[in-house]
């Protein structure tokens, strides 16, 4: 099964997904560019059992919105109006992309102003990208998502 079959069989798969798993489709993706990811995109998550997971959606988030390559939000949330809006107080600011090397590769990452959390991504297709949220001291505990436009 080649690695976009596998990501589509397992972001539908109930239940906890091991890492594992989604370490070995994210090394078969390939890289994409920060300047090639512009646009708004919408969001969801890997249920890894990982902290993070079901937090986000508390706080209503929908989603990401690359601007430009100085100008990253990375929590648009729904407020109760229906609104989106960039969730600043959640992020502690807004963020910026940068091409990073992140496992041996160089890819698409943004970087958040106020936390020290970068968000990697591959390329899955032309409308999705996946993603591996990495925090400073987290000690290799990831949280896995998607990004769709």
């Amino acid at each position: 099964m080649d690695a976009q079959a596998r990501f589509t069989a397992l972001r539908h798969q109930d239940g906890p997904i091991p890492t594992a798993e989604l370490d070995e489709v994210w090394a078969a993706l390939g890289p994409v560019r920060a300047e090639e990811i512009l646009g708004a995109w919408r969001g969801s998550e890997f249920d890894t059992g990982h902290p993070l997971n079901g937090q986000l959606a508390k706080a209503g988030w929908h989603g990401k919105t690359f601007v430009s390559v100085s100008d990253a939000k990375p929590l648009i949330c729904r407020g109760p109006d229906g609104e989106l809006y960039s969730n600043i107080e959640l992020g502690k600011g807004e963020a910026s992309l940068w091409n990073v090397e992140f496992r041996g590769e160089v890819t698409a990452t943004m970087v958040y102003d106020g936390r020290p959390v970068f968000d990697h991504f591959k390329r899955v297709d032309d409308d999705t990208l996946m993603g591996i949220m990495n925090v400073k001291g987290n000690a290799g505990l990831f949280y896995y998502f998607i990004l769709e436009k």
